[in-house]
Formats: C-alpha cells, sequence, structure tokens
C-alpha cells in the first residue's frame, strides 16, 4: 500500500512545528546550533516554527496524511535568488532575532547554507524533511521525496538539498542526487553535503 501524501495548510502548522521539534532534537546540525540540550528544547521549537512559517508563505509542505512525516520545499526561479534581495539577506539575522537574539549560531547556519546554495537554474529545494522518531525506516521520507522528484522528471526540474548527516546523505544518493560542491563544515561542528540531481536520475 502506498503512502497516502497531501498538501499542509494553516491549520496543520502546530502539527508540523511539533514534528519537525521531535524529527530534529537529535540532529547533528540542530545540536550544533543548540549546543546545550536544555536550550534545545526551549528554543527549537522555536526555530522549527520560523522555517514553517517561511515555507507556508514561500513554498510548499507536503505531510502524510497521519501526520508522521512533512517535507518543506521551495520552487527557485532561474538566476540567483538572493540577488539585489535585501529581504533574504536579512531573512538569517530576522529568524535569530525571533527564536533567540543571543545564538548567533542561529544567524550563521542560514548565512552559509545561502553561501553554498547553487544558482542559475530552476529548481526544487528540498529545504527539511522530518519523520517522526518512531516511524523511521517505514519509508515515509522515501515516499514524500519520490512524488516530488517524479513530479521534477515529468518537467525537466532539477532539484537541490543539503544532507545534514551521513545516513540521510546515502538515502539521497539512492534517490539520485550527488554531491555538487564542496563539504560545508559548519565552525567547531558537523558536516553538511550540497546535493543536486539532474531531472531524469535513475534510482537504486
Amino acid at each position: 500500500m502506498g503512502v497516502a501524501i497531501r498538501t499542509a495548510g494553516e491549520g496543520d502548522r502546530d502539527l508540523i512545528v511539533r514534528l519537525l521539534d521531535e524529527a530534529f532534537q537529535d540532529d547533528p546540525v540542530s545540536g550544533w546550533v543548540f549546543p546545550d540540550a536544555q536550550d534545545r528544547r526551549a528554543h527549537h521549537p522555536g526555530l522549527m516554527a520560523a522555517f514553517t512559517d517561511i515555507v507556508f508563505e514561500a513554498g510548499r509542505i507536503d505531510i502524510t496524511e497521519d501526520g508522521s512525516a512533512c517535507a518543506l520545499w521551495l520552487s527557485l526561479p532561474d538566476g540567483d535568488p538572493h540577488q539585489d534581495d535585501d529581504a533574504a539577506d536579512e531573512g538569517p539575522a530576522q529568524v535569530r532575532e525571533a527564536v533567540d537574539p543571543g545564538n548567533e549560531r542561529i544567524e550563521l547556519i542560514g548565512r552559509l547554507t545561502a553561501d553554498i546554495h547553487p544558482s542559475g537554474r530552476a529548481h526544487e529545494y528540498l529545504w527539511m524533511i522530518g519523520v517522526a522518531p518512531g516511524r523511521k525506516g517505514e519509508g515515509l521520507g522515501t515516499a514524500l521525496i519520490e512524488s516530488v522528484l517524479d513530479r521534477c522528471d515529468r518537467e525537466g526540474t532539477a532539484a537541490y538539498l543539503e544532507a545534514s548527516s551521513a545516513r540521510s546523505r546515502k538515502l539521497y544518493e539512492r534517490l539520485g542526487f550527488e554531491p555538487c560542491a564542496p563539504v560545508l563544515r559548519l565552525p567547531d561542528g558537523p558536516e553538511m553535503w550540497p546535493m543536486w540531481r539532474e531531472p531524469g536520475s535513475r534510482t537504486a
């Protein structure tokens, strides 16, 4: 039986924030942004809420019908999406101010990932994908990604993401993504892998 997927609406916001918070509490990048576990529990939900609101406004969030997994997507046009865009330049600082003004890593992660983001070609950007901790390994994340990749293949559109762990990188490779830039090594922290997928890439 396939995984039922729908486009999330504003009424799903709290569910999505809670899901992302639970899914990324133990993620290496979240651990770098909030090194102290107690601080992470306090401020991490606010960061996930900020990301959710950004994507609700500018992109699309897909969610499984049972609410156990979600994917945040942005459709980016040809050219540099950040060129001459003061709002985009101020975005990381605004997120930091809203979530935890004293934590400079919130702003830094936004600027570092923006710096490595490829430009020049329209593509689908998988900002985040979260699966409830108790549901990992069931293929929910793969189903969410493949539903968009199938459309990318039909329309001739590329896709891009940053893998935040070696485990997720292997999953994305099986879906046709390949490294497209040097590894992003966070200061005194983990690595992130920029990955690009050409339309029609074969999956394993």
